[in-house]
């Protein structure tokens, strides 16, 4: 066959691209174990997504596979080996401030904005194309290719966790679920919590109470509103009066109320993904600063003391004594992605942290397990999947390296992350796209959105990516 254009392909499908593309993410595709079921272990809507997915590529020619409605895979070629394509079809919590309905997937000035829309639906659904181009066009191939589509990776990866334990591991593979040109090495990921370990009751003889503070509902987003409840003993003008000067000084929207004689302050801060905290304002970490400003009674002073000594103005960990960095992947990172106190049950802290791949990671913990204890604290609940870094040399970085730079014609630089992508699931996988160099990442962020330009354009690269991987 002669030279294939490709975006000339990608062309010839535009509409119904963005058609189910919208389809996908009108879908509120957000964790539910509240409501989920045997049958839908993540929610109903979870479940939906997926399902979604697997009857299109069912109805293109796809051999479809539902794995316990956690996982599935759509599969077409012939070969010994298997190309993986690893996505997802979960989103985070869609948050407030939206300017358009978050799964209404509206299309206004060149973008589709939805939750979901670059984080990865957006992107999954130009992997799913690139596969029906090349499928389509009966292409010779040695190898099969799969797309492996997961449900829980804004939260525990409990869906490819379960696949890999009844599936075969592709021979390579690559995540279009972060930044173009292509991601070879990203961070180790922590998370964990810090728990006060003891109720320390009978204390009142302090100018303010703290009765509960609450902030953020997962541990790799920056939270963008927190909410305390205080029992002032005396008239609490003198706090209010402070809290208002506190939200000029730092340019924040906030606001206080009286509720059956509990004085509520509630502030507004602004959303990021957790892998890189100082992109955001963590609304906790703001609200908890300003409380620890005050006379707090001995218990909420111990908790919400030590959050805004060791947090408020560090995610390097330096005050925790494990800050490090190195050449492959930056920065260490720490992001405070809930707190949660209450006067009777005391506090707890949900930490998320990016390590370097040179990280010696026991040692490391050791020193927040030690920090924690001789402050009062309990560290409790780790999870930790480590670092993964991928020859650049390869066969695979070094046939995506060529795919980029004659789509784009730009030099396909090798990038490190924070971010944590399915890629670290294979023996041999990178993020492939598909935010390109300048765009803005609005991924986790109100109003995400994804440029249909971009849309067109990574499906065209991921479709020769796929063929080149596979001749």
């Amino acid at each position: 066959m002669g030279d294939i254009n490709w975006q000339e392909e990608v062309m010839k499908r535009k509409d119904d691209l963005i058609k189910d593309t919208q389809k996908l993410l009108q879908i509120k595709s957000v964790l539910d174990e509240e409501n989920a079921t045997s049958d839908a272990p993540l929610g109903k809507e979870v479940k939906e997504a997926l399902t979604y997915l697997l009857n299109l590529g069912e109805t293109d020619g796809f051999i479809a596979k539902n794995v316990e409605n956690l996982a599935g895979h759509l599969e077409f070629g012939q070969g010994e080996e298997l190309l993986g394509i690893l996505c997802h079809v979960d989103v985070v919590p869609e948050g407030d401030g939206w300017s358009s309905d978050p799964y209404a997937a509206e299309i206004r000035d060149g973008k589709i904005f939805a939750r979901g829309a670059i984080d990865d639906k957006g992107p999954t659904m130009a992997a799913y194309y690139a596969m029906k181009i090349v499928k389509e066009l009966g292409l010779d191939m040695n190898k099969r290719v799969r797309m492996i589509i997961g449900t829980d990776e804004e939260s525990d990866w409990r869906c490819v966790d379960r696949y890999f334990e009844v599936e075969e591991m592709p021979t390579l593979g690559f995540a279009p679920d972060a930044d173009f040109p292509i991601i070879y090495a990203e961070k180790g990921i922590a998370d964990f919590d810090l728990v006060q370990k003891e109720i320390i009751r009978g204390v009142a003889s302090s100018q303010v109470k703290v009765l509960s503070l609450q902030s953020g509902k997962r541990y790799n987003m920056v939270p963008d509103f927190a909410k305390a409840s205080l029992m002032v003993q005396y008239e609490p003008t003198e706090v209010v009066q402070m809290y208002v000067d506190f939200l000029k000084e730092k340019e924040l929207q906030g606001k206080y109320y009286m509720d059956n004689g509990e004085l509520i302050l509630e502030l507004e801060g602004v959303s990021a993904h957790g892998m890189e905290p100082n992109l955001g304002k963590n609304a906790g970490l703001l609200l908890a600063d300003f409380l620890s400003s005050l006379k707090l009674d001995q218990q909420a002073d111990q908790f919400i003391g030590f959050i805004a000594k060791h947090f408020a103005n560090d995610s390097r960990g330096n005050q925790l004594g494990i800050a490090f960095s190195d050449d492959i992947t930056g920065d260490l990172t720490i992001n405070v992605g809930k707190i949660y106190y209450k006067q009777q049950t005391g506090g707890r802290v949900g930490l998320n942290m990016r390590y370097p791949v040179t990280t010696d990671i026991e040692s490391t913990l050791k020193k927040i397990e030690q920090k924690a204890q001789t402050l009062g604290m309990l560290f409790e609940n780790l999870d930790d999947s480590r670092p993964h870094h991928v020859d650049g040399d390869s066969f695979l970085i070094q046939t995506l390296k060529k795919v980029y730079t004659e789509q784009t014609g730009e030099e396909a630089e090798l990038l490190s992350i924070g971010g944590g992508t399915y890629a670290r699931s294979l023996k041999a996988g990178v993020a492939f796209g598909a935010l390109f160099p300048g765009r803005e990442d609005v991924a986790h962020q109100k109003d995400e959105y994804m440029y249909i330009e971009d849309l067109l354009k990574a499906t065209a690269i991921y479709a020769e990516a796929i063929y080149e991987l596979t001749k």
